[in-house]
């Protein structure tokens, strides 16, 4: 130990800047640290980033041009440069991307750069599964049935195997080219399928299959190691809430786990890294059954999405860490230090459609606001209006919250999605909210496959919230801000000085999303409406008004509403933490594409459900195709969507070619 204590030190070294080879909230995150140790930050960015916030808010910013993403940020040529050329000292890769990339570290040590996070030897033994999967046996560490080889080495044991099945991408996680198999007659197709996602996400289409654990529980360890072999755990967290293989909700402690179980599943972790010389910052992952065996699943050599919960249970940065340790000094925690405290939650925010398949909804964000809740702590890659592009993971923020126990998280959590507003596209939070309180969650009656098993219940009690709101409340609200919001946007000062020709009587009707409502506004004045709403009176009163918010006198109570405009010209109001999309059906809308939407209902057009890139062609012209049959798939926001036949057709044209970039309106096969 003195040894090591000594080369350390003879080998600690100054970091004065730091590129971050990555984008989202991740950079910004990395950002907030660099501020607080005072060290300079260099952002990198493609053309589609240019006006991000992490290019904003960093010290310098490089640009990396146009293209796909191996020409921009997985292209590590052109990450050394920019660090290189911007005097930086050390690169920190945040998570996915080039966060696991031996290639990147092995570059910044060709470069005389430090590399935030563990040697490329280290990234290579546990960012393989199949190796990683190995060492875990070898340490005599329980790991579930597997199978490695080529495509037809494992069809050769198709009849053998323990079905249900999982097959992996060896080189990756976050459920990229992750597929179950029910059925031998599945695992040719899904094979295949897996192999290509795997290809294209970590550039290996490597896979190997494993026993499916049914009804599994999701634990991660977190833990940090130095150069002087100091390995810790920063506890556990439970990862179980996930849709697409994909956590959307993490808390810690585990509801689930003993304190017997709790201690030896980090004492587990913590013998893996030292088995194999690890340092930085790292979560080893693990499934639990239901008798609470638990089982290796890989280990993530970098920062996880869901490191928030951690620190906010124990406060320490986990980013200053990665920092400290990356110099060559040694940590400034022992295990004996690690006291966490009360329970935290988070809820990963993504512009997504839950109610269709969990679709990403590319597009705009016309109005956000971030909540103002005790306890809770937003991570997010936007600070006001913007664009999510289809082209990066469509999550948009994570919200963590924290308090003394895990009902008082899970209350906070709710506050804190209330007063979040995201308006312009559609999102996963009210189906987030949905979550959290629903009785099998917060009686952690709770497996991996809880979304799927819940969907149709969650989806009906989204609905049902949405209802019982009180449409006329929305309706007076809309008409405030619609009556003035030209005032509102160039004039908030005065948003009456000039009122237009609505003043006296008028008949109209709001459309409330597909909802047609009659009013009589029977008079107005300066700050001033009142009518009726079907048949019963409204009097609304203008308070304040600012960026977004605006703050109404409605029947007599305070009313604090989000209202912004859609590329449509259509006006969401946010009432009790809901998005209502609403308009005016006596003012004419030339935006409306109503081409497309009689379209729509044509069986015979094929659309991709959002913009993205055709990758596989799977008919021909003349083809017969059935009910089901996939005949195209097109990639967009990291996910494969098939574009699937309606019913026994035969194919009469296809429009499009593997490779061409198509949007959700671009007719691609034409069925007869």
């Amino acid at each position: 130990m003195t040894v090591l204590f000594f080369q350390a030190c003879m080998n600690s070294k100054r970091i004065n800047k730091v590129l971050i080879a990555n984008r989202g909230e991740i950079a910004v995150r990395v950002i907030k640290t660099l501020r607080k140790l005072h060290i300079a930050s260099v952002a990198i960015f493609a053309d589609n980033d240019a006006n991000a916030l992490h290019r904003r808010m960093a010290d310098e910013a490089y640009p990396l041009g146009n293209g796909a993403l191996k020409d921009t940020y997985l292209n590590v040529r052109k990450i050394i440069d920019a660090a290189l050329d911007s005097g930086a000292d050390a690169i920190h890769p945040g998570y996915g991307f080039l966060s696991e990339s031996p290639e990147l570290a092995e570059a910044c040590q060709a470069n005389n750069l430090i590399f935030i996070g563990p040697d490329a030897q280290s990234m290579r033994l546990m960012g393989n599964k199949i190796a990683a999967r190995k060492i875990a046996v070898e340490h005599g560490i329980p790991v579930t049935f597997g199978m490695m080889g080529s495509h037809e080495e494992i069809l050769e044991q198709a009849d053998a195997l323990p079905y249900p099945i999982l097959i992996k991408a060896a080189a990756g996680g976050g459920g990229k080219g992750m597929h179950i198999v029910w059925q031998k007659d599945d695992l040719k197709n899904e094979l295949e399928r897996a192999s290509r996602e795997a290809e294209k996400y970590f550039g290996d289409g490597t896979v190997f299959v494993e026993q499916y654990i049914e009804a599994p529980r999701h634990i991660e360890v977190q833990v940090l190691a130095d150069h002087f072999g100091n390995v810790i755990h920063l506890h556990e967290r439970e990862c179980t809430i996930q849709r697409r293989y994909q956590k959307i909700i993490e808390e810690s402690p585990s509801p689930t786990l003993t304190e017997e179980k709790r201690q030896q599943i980090c004492e587990t972790a913590v013998k893996l890294c030292k088995a194999i010389g690890y340092h930085n910052a790292g979560t080893v992952e693990f499934l639990v059954d239901k008798g609470l065996n638990f089982y290796f699943l890989e280990m993530n050599t970098r920062i996880q999405v869901e490191h928030p919960v951690t620190e906010m249970r124990t406060g320490i940065d986990i980013v200053e860490e990665q920092i400290r340790i990356a110099r060559g000094k040694e940590m400034g925690w022992t295990q004996d230090m690690i006291q966490p405290h009360g329970h935290a939650i988070e809820l990963r925010v993504y512009a997504e459609d839950p109610a269709n398949g969990f679709l990403p909804t590319p597009g705009k964000v016309t109005a956000y606001h971030e909540p103002q809740v005790r306890g809770a702590r937003v991570d997010s890659s936007i600070d006001g209006t913007c664009s999510i592009s289809e082209a990066y993971d469509p999550m948009i923020a994570k919200l963590t919250c924290h308090a003394k126990d895990r009902a008082s998280a899970i209350d906070t959590a709710r506050r804190a999605l209330k007063d979040f507003i995201i308006q312009g596209l559609t999102t996963n939070k009210a189906y987030l909210w949905e979550v959290i309180k629903n009785e099998d969650f917060i009686e952690n009656k709770i497996d991996t496959g809880f979304c799927t098993s819940h969907q149709e219940a969650l989806i009906k009690a989204l609905e049902e919230n949405r209802n019982t709101q009180n449409v006329n409340d929305i309706v007076a609200a809309f008409l405030m801000f619609d009556f003035c919001k030209k005032q509102v946007e160039q004039h908030p000062e005065n948003v009456w000085e000039e009122i237009g020709y609505w003043r006296y009587h008028m008949q109209i009707t709001v459309d409330v999303e597909g909802r047609k409502v009659p009013v009589s506004i029977s008079a107005a004045e300066a700050g001033k409406i009142q009518g009726r709403v079907g048949e019963k009176p409204f009097a609304v009163e203008f308070i304040q008004y600012d960026n977004h918010q605006l703050k109404i006198m409605l029947n007599g109570r305070t009313e604090t509403v989000y209202c912004s405009v859609n590329d449509e010209q259509k006006t969401i109001v946010n009432f009790h933490g809901l998005n209502y999309t609403c308009y005016r059906t006596d003012q004419l809308n030339d935006t409306l594409d109503y081409a497309c939407k009689e379209q729509a209902n044509d069986k015979s057009r094929l659309v991709s459900p959002m913009p993205g890139k055709v990758v596989k062609i799977n008919v021909k012209e003349g083809d017969e195709v059935k009910e089901g049959t996939i005949m195209m798939v097109v990639e967009a926001m990291k996910m494969e969507n098939n574009i699937v036949a309606a019913g026994k057709a035969k194919v009469k044209k296809i429009l499009v070619t593997e490779g061409q970039m198509v949007d959700n309106k671009m007719q691609l096969i034409v069925l007869e």
